[in-house]
């Protein structure tokens, strides 16, 4: 494994970990971005709070690594249309410029190619033929 691929890896980790309790510590954060048409805002904020601690946690396990990735790259499709809404019609609560909230929009292909790399998603699976 290389040490730049093993770096990214924890600093996701702790990224994805972070961010995932910050779900629970500060859940006002995410309700606010959150379409109107979504039902259950609360509870679907508790499960993407808790799907990125585990796949933080994941993502360092050898042995759940790739489902980890995959798992993380769902959730962040999962939650773009959340980023569409506040880009389109603003973020409550926050003194945010319009054309920040559109620029971090493209971001979220980084993430999803941080997610592939560290977690050997652009790899061979071993279980493939």
């Amino acid at each position: 494994m290389s040490k730049v691929r093993a770096i990214s890896r924890i600093l996701l980790a702790i990224a994805f970990i972070v961010a995932g309790v910050n779900h629970f510590r500060s859940p006002e954060v995410y309700l606010s971005m959150m379409p109107q048409w979504l039902p259950a805002h609360g509870l679907l904020n508790a499960i993407s709070g808790a799907a990125e601690i585990a796949g933080g946690i994941s993502v360092l396990i050898p042995r759940t690594r790739r489902a980890a990735g995959m798992g993380l790259i769902l959730l962040l499709i999962a939650i773009f249309p959340a980023n569409i809404h506040i880009a389109i019609n603003g973020w409550p609560g926050m003194d945010i410029p319009r054309w920040v909230l559109f620029a971090r929009l493209p971001f979220q292909l980084l993430f999803i190619a941080w997610v592939a790399y560290s977690c050997d998603l652009l790899k061979k699976s071993p279980y493939s033929k």
